[in-house]
């Protein structure tokens, strides 16, 4: 069986990229692509300067707000589809931003920067997933937040995540793209800190605002690079510039340090410390964060700026090595966590280094890390907003350790549970099925490194993603179990902290029947024909063929093998066996994984102490050196106004003395040079 992808980690193709096709101006509905981003940015601005007076109704307007981005997407995607490939993709300019080329005539200086939307099938179906999936999130936030008596401005901030993530995949410059990458930094610090009464809280959302300033100095010195170099930040126009310098050192440069600002935004290795903590927001926060919005902003970057990576092997390689190192560390960092939450947060940390893997892989890499975005977004929603069900029901508690047996008490939460646990284990006919594993078997075709032949490449990558596969399966099947199955740990009154599960409302069940279809069918439905990656082509460019160093049927064989030992390996410790209510000492790798491998430690000791000691340095250097150099300078300055003062007391005898000494000088020195 053939399967379709290029040779991964391939020197730049010249062809792979050019079947993008070139973009036009914006036609027909697509010319109010802008109220995608407007409505609810101007909702959240009502909501946060009308105060109090929204209280009642604030929520609906914002959940009707981007219900309208929803509809405005779908009647953007609707012409497009209708449209023939060449023509699908559009520029719609709104207003110039940085006029910078209207200097003079002669001026030698031509950047300017456009506010301009791109719309093509890669930014739509972003478009589909934050607007449909946000909104959903919404209608369940109206229930969940229900008690919340600052409801009226968490939605705000949700619109405000909205409108910014919007902005980020529609913008056709990486200037664009810039302000909607820091808006949907503002608006995550708001969410994940929304509960700020609690310092962990506050704590958390300054760590991953502060970890995501790392990352966007990365962003940013990639933009200073691509006008240092080629004089524009347009998306279109840098593809170009790639095509023309491959294998430069400036294609190298601009890949590298995108690559940092996707490893802060999509908490990828090193700087993935942030996401776990960001758990302290309202769990909706979560399933935006972790499935429509924010941490899929640097997989979009890398898959976007394909050109740049087509141009520069290392840094392409550079994305795929810190992706297989991700899915590997979240892994097993999910399967020694106990709080629910954190084992989700964990997973999506894994999940996209999957999607970085295949970004990473080449023009086939990005269809398939594109695609398992896509149906990652649905069936982790799922399961973050199941797990929100789960702490309604549960008294908010989120340790699975005192879960166990929930099954019959919350029928309907653990069936949609199951569809999620089922599709990130990627069981066929599941979702995850149909896009996890075709990166795995692109993996399996690596036959370069960093540009150069390395037959040895397929082999490691290949094993490494099914390795992650296995790894998948242990810690989301012990997760299930540990919640749904077993023996009842619940906490009771003798412990203060009774609970009495229940199902969930309407209002919070409707979304998870909704995302549990989705979980179900999304991904064949998009398989059938090549849907999905032919739906890419005009963003992207078209697929070529490619064998990997094990047929297709051995890896998918093999994989589902591993699949199905780690479940059956959970199975029985997590749901077969007792599960102790006490956290067991555990071996030294799990201790580990429990402390995210020691992550927060090394940034201590890498970052924090010598940064710490530098700072310190420049203190003393600033207040011994510089301080001391301006104290001199003003002490001199002090002194001699005090004795220009003395002289100047107002008496005319004083001054016709000076007079007088003057001329006395002057004589003085002419008689010497004479003499």
């Amino acid at each position: 069986m053939t399967i379709h992808f290029l040779p991964a980690l391939v020197a730049a193709d010249e062809h792979a990229h050019a079947g993008a096709v070139a973009a036009t101006a914006a036609t027909g509905t697509a010319q109010w692509a802008w109220l995608m981003i407007a409505i609810p940015a101007v909702t959240a601005a009502v909501l946060l300067l009308a105060g109090r007076a929204t209280d009642k109704w604030g929520h609906w307007l914002a959940t009707a707000a981007s219900w309208s981005s929803f509809a405005v997407g779908v009647a953007v995607v609707a012409q497009m589809l209708a449209l023939p490939a060449e023509s699908r993709r559009m520029v719609q300019h709104l207003f110039t931003w940085i006029p910078a080329n209207q200097i003079g005539a002669d001026a030698a200086w031509h950047f300017g920067v456009d506010v301009a939307l791109m719309l093509d099938p890669l930014s739509l179906t972003f478009v589909m997933l934050v607007t449909f999936v946000g909104s959903l999130i919404h209608v369940y936030a109206v229930a969940y937040m229900e008690h919340d008596a600052d409801r009226r401005r968490f939605f705000a901030y949700l619109n405000l995540f909205i409108a910014a993530m919007l902005t980020l995949v529609l913008g056709d410059s990486y200037a664009v793209l810039f302000v909607g990458w820091e808006g949907v930094g503002l608006a995550s610090y708001l969410l994940i800190g929304f509960w700020n009464q609690v310092p962990d809280n506050a704590k958390a959302a300054k760590k991953a605002f502060v970890m995501n300033r790392v990352g966007d100095m990365g962003l940013l010195i990639a933009m200073m690079a691509m006008v240092a170099n080629f004089g524009t930040v347009n998306i279109e126009q840098i593809g170009h510039a790639a095509a023309e310098n491959p294998g430069s050192t400036a294609m190298l440069v601009i890949g590298l340090f995108l690559l940092v600002g996707a490893c802060g935004k999509s908490a990828q290795f090193p700087l993935q410390a942030w996401l776990g903590d960001a758990m302290a927001g309202p769990t909706p926060v979560s399933a935006l964060i972790h499935a429509a919005t924010m941490v899929t902003a640097g997989v979009y970057l890398v898959v976007r700026s394909g050109p740049v990576y087509q141009a520069s092997p290392v840094a392409a390689t550079a994305v795929a090595v810190v992706g297989a190192i991700t899915l590997v560390f979240g892994a097993v960092v999910g399967s020694a966590k106990d709080d629910m939450k954190k084992v989700l947060a964990a997973s999506t940390m894994s999940q996209i280094g999957y999607m970085m893997l295949g970004a990473g892989l080449g023009p086939i890499g990005w269809a398939f890390a594109i695609f398992h975005l896509f149906t990652h977004g649905f069936f982790k929603a799922l399961m973050f907003l199941g797990a929100g069900s789960v702490m309604h029901g549960m008294g908010d508690q989120v340790n699975i350790r005192r879960f166990g047996g929930l099954s019959a008490a919350m029928k309907l939460t653990w069936l949609t549970f199951m569809a999620g646990w089922l599709a990130i284990l990627g069981v066929p006919p599941f979702s995850g099925f149909w896009s996890k594993d075709k990166i795995i078997e692109a993996a399996f075709a690596v036959d370069h490194f960093g540009g150069t032949p390395a037959p040895w490449a397929g082999w490691v990558f290949g094993m490494v993603a099914m390795l992650g596969a296995g790894l998948t399966a242990f810690y989301m099947s012990r997760l299930f179990f540990m919640i749904f199955h077993g023996q009842k740990r619940w906490t009771s009154e003798a412990e203060g902290a009774p609970v009495h599960p229940h199902e969930s409302g309407v209002l919070m069940t409707a979304p998870l029947v909704i995302l549990a279809v989705c979980a179900v069918a999304i991904g064949g439905l998009l398989s059938i024909g090549n849907v999905f990656t032919t739906w890419l082509e005009p963003a992207i460019g078209g697929v070529v063929h490619a064998e990997p160093v094990l047929p297709v049927i051995a890896i998918q064989i093999g994989t589902l093998v591993l699949v199905l030992a780690g479940a059956a390996l959970a199975w029985k410790m997590y749901a077969a066996s007792e599960v102790p209510t006490a956290v067991p000492a555990g071996s030294a790798l799990t201790r580990a994984a429990r402390e995210d491998l020691y992550q927060d430690k090394v940034n201590e000791a890498v970052f924090v102490v010598p940064g710490s000691a530098l700072v310190r340095v420049a203190s003393v250097g600033d207040s011994a050196a510089v301080d001391g150099v301006v104290k001199g300078v003003a002490a001199v300055s002090t002194g001699t106004g005090r004795l220009v003062a003395f002289t100047q007391n107002g008496h005319a005898r004083t001054y016709a003395s000076y007079v007088l000494g003057g001329v006395v000088l002057a004589l003085a020195v002419v008689l010497g040079f004479r003499l």
